[in-house]
């Protein structure tokens, strides 16, 4: 396969589709890598590192497979040509006029987000990949602009009591924020309307937090609560809320605006210094005076709002996600390494958005 890799250009993207270490693999299973210059530099990953493990430096775009990390902008689908295959983040249920434009050029695109969350694709999944490190920094977050300690300490001075953190939607990202609350000192609450991940938090050596309703849905994601819970379970919410020093929320429903779980009476009711760090600010946020992708104080309580958390990590994000792409790439691969994908197989099949010229609806 010819495989290209573009700079990104989204504002505050700092991520690059495939690292060093994912070239050199490729490379050396035959495969050639084309990566436009300056594509790995926010990355902190200079363009000899990219030469030295065997890649190209030029036309990204001119490749059989573009493999991108944001959404292409109108320009980049524009360089999109018949039989092109485009794999990324590609935002199916919240930009379908994007599928319109890429099957416009005639090409082929893989959304990763659509990848099936299946066993075998575990390998692939970019979505708990990036989760894994939004987690990590939502729990730093929380305890950058808390005004308490998170851990207990015991001094001359006498003794502080630790943090106490809740975590509302223990998916990947809730269960990492609790992980690294907890290796901080904090006392950690973890949350969710999925009954079955009760225990998942408990081995992190967080309590569980229940509130009597359970919303689990298919392919392991909530499903949305009907009218009566979602009162039943904001209020209940809001009564609980109010006892802990930092929130960090995660709560997600695919394609539709997040769920809101902290409600303005909740944040009033917070002890001042108190923090709230809201991860679904792209999809409105979980707190109804959440500001997406800024830093405010409402009743003396921070709520932070990061938008695009993995690329502040662009090392290590990029390095995983890299992973995810060669571990798709490879299923793509025919007997003789070269492009076939086969669309009999689930996880192909389930992850193309545009095949052909035409939108896939899956």
């Amino acid at each position: 396969m010819n495989v290209g890799v573009p700079k990104e250009t989204g504002s505050g993207e700092r991520r690059v589709a495939l690292v060093p270490e994912v070239v050199r693999k490729m490379t050396a299973a035959g495969h050639h890598v084309t990566v436009q210059a300056g594509a790995g530099d926010a990355a902190l990953i200079p363009d000899a590192l990219f030469t030295d493990a065997g890649a190209t430096i030029g036309d990204p775009w001119s490749a059989d497979v573009v493999v991108k990390v944001a959404p292409p902008t109108a320009d980049e689908v524009a360089k999109l040509h018949k039989g092109q295959v485009l794999v990324g983040f590609l935002a199916p249920r919240t930009a379908p006029e994007l599928q319109q434009q890429i099957a416009k050029a005639g090409a082929t695109a893989f959304a990763m987000e659509a990848i099936p969350r299946i066993s075998r694709a575990q390998s692939m999944d970019a979505l708990s990949s990036q989760a894994n490190v939004g987690g990590y920094k939502a729990a730093l977050l929380g305890a950058e602009h808390s005004t308490r300690f998170y851990p207990m300490l015991m001094t001359a001075a006498g003794t502080i009591p630790p943090a106490r953190v809740l975590v509302l939607g223990v998916g990947v990202a809730g269960l990492q924020a609790l992980a690294t609350a907890r290796r901080l000192g904090a006392q950690t609450t973890g949350y969710d309307v999925r009954p079955e991940v009760a225990e998942q938090v408990q081995s992190l050596g967080a309590k569980w937090l229940d509130l009597g309703i359970e919303a689990a849905g298919a392919g392991g994601y909530a499903r949305e609560l009907t009218e009566s819970e979602r009162a039943q379970q904001q209020q209940a919410l809001t009564d609980a809320i109010k006892t802990f020093d930092v929130v960090i929320t995660t709560a997600l429903v695919p394609g539709r605006p997040a769920p809101k779980l902290v409600t303005a009476e909740a944040v009033e009711g917070m002890k001042p210094g108190s923090v709230i760090v809201d991860l679904a600010g792209e999809a409105g946020g979980n707190c109804e005076l959440t500001e997406p992708g800024e830093v405010v104080v409402k009743h003396d309580v921070t709520i932070v709002s990061p938008l695009n958390l993995p690329a502040t990590m662009p090392e290590h994000a990029s390095a995983l996600y890299a992973r995810n792409v060669q571990a798709l790439l490879e299923l793509f691969a025919g007997e003789n390494g070269d492009l076939a994908p086969d669309f009999d197989d689930e996880i192909v099949r389930g992850s193309c958005v545009v095949r052909d010229g035409e939108v896939v609806s899956n």
